[in-house]
């Protein structure tokens, strides 16, 4: 009798930790659907160093890096998605409550939904997205500095002890343009509006070149003045002969 209460109690022992494996396992598969996205690529892609294709799946934690020419994206289903351009190192990670990267080099633009976080950092700063609404905001790590550009919804750039808040339409930047060693920025600074290439110059070779520009503008107006009269048209010069 003993005999059988024994095996009894060590079959039940048994189906009970048969059911806890099955148990576990399924939550385990449930996490990683939840904490996996779908990549679409196009060119040169790697993911944690492997070449990626189209249709893949990406795990959280994972370092997506672009080529020339290349492009990502990366569907994250009801949390949002992200655009990573040409160039760019991503050190992406993302749950259920949203996306958080850490982009080292390049551009990424991300959408996320109402409800959802969206959090990019760089060396300069980190850029926040406001969580209840749905946002759409691209940023840009260059060398020395970060570009913050919202296209729809409120982001917010957190740098230097200080938070700035970028609406729809605006943009803002952390760090500096003036970085030695540094391919020249084309891009203007917030506010600007012209693309002058300003990044690895100094203030005295700045001056300088815009001395001589404005030097070339007056040449050209002594020599145009010396020809005779001139008229402008659409852009062309009509020059008009002195009266013999």
């Amino acid at each position: 009798m003993t005999g059988k209460n024994l095996f009894r109690k060590s079959l039940a022992a048994s189906l009970l930790f048969a059911v806890w494996s099955m148990t576990s396992m399924v939550a385990l598969a449930q996490t990683g659907q939840m904490a996996s996205g779908e990549l679409t690529a196009s060119g040169s892609v790697t993911v944690n160093n492997r070449a990626a294709v189209s249709n893949s799946t990406v795990a959280s934690g994972s370092t997506i890096t672009t080529g020339e020419n290349s492009s990502a994206t990366v569907n994250l289903g009801k949390t949002g998605s992200l655009e990573i351009t040409p160039n760019t190192t991503l050190v992406l990670k993302f749950d259920e409550t949203g996306v958080y990267g850490t982009l080292e080099n390049g551009k990424v633009r991300v959408m996320n939904m109402s409800g959802k976080n969206a959090n990019i950092s760089t060396r300069e700063g980190m850029v926040i997205a406001d969580a209840a609404q749905a946002n759409t905001f691209s940023v840009e790590k260059e060398c020395g500095h970060t570009h913050v550009d919202t296209m729809a919804g409120t982001a917010t750039l957190r740098a230097n002890g200080e938070d700035k808040q970028v609406a729809a339409g605006t943009e803002a930047l952390a760090g500096s343009l003036q970085q030695t060693g540094c391919k020249p920025c084309m891009r203007p600074a917030p506010g600007g509006s012209a693309k002058v290439p300003t990044l690895g110059l100094s203030s005295g070779a700045l001056l300088g070149l815009l001395a001589a520009a404005g030097a070339a503008v007056v040449i050209g107006l002594v020599a145009s003045s010396g020809r005779g009269n001139s008229t402008s048209t659409g852009g062309g010069v009509i020059v008009v002969s002195p009266t013999r």
